[in-house]
């Protein structure tokens, strides 16, 4: 699947539903930095995609960039509220606030 879209990308196509899907299998596959990249293009495409911000979020604070990973669930929680995606907006939440208590901790 990944390579399938890979070749999508390479090939010229490139829109927020790839970005998003091959953000997603990067991160499945525990590759949460490289995932960060396709997601942010997801965002840039779609900027109202609340499933993107999600991942996207919790991708960069994986891969270990706190402060980024809290701004873009800020972000992320605003649209979806905006959208009234309340799930993802509560989702988001409660990985900011854990981002939140890591980055304390860490301090």
């Amino acid at each position: 699947m990944k390579d399938q879209l890979e070749k999508m990308l390479a090939a010229g196509e490139d829109n927020a539903l790839l970005r998003f899907s091959l953000g997603e299998l990067l991160y499945k596959e525990g590759r949460p930095a490289e995932a960060a990249e396709h997601l942010g293009e997801a965002v840039a495409h779609d900027p109202d995609y609340s499933a993107a911000w999600k991942l996207y979020g919790r991708a960069l604070v994986e891969s270990g960039d706190l402060v980024a990973g809290l701004d873009v669930l800020e972000h992320g929680i605003t649209v979806a509220e905006a959208r009234g995606d309340n799930q993802a907006a509560r989702e988001m939440q409660v990985f900011a606030k854990r981002a939140r208590k890591q980055q304390t901790a860490g301090d």
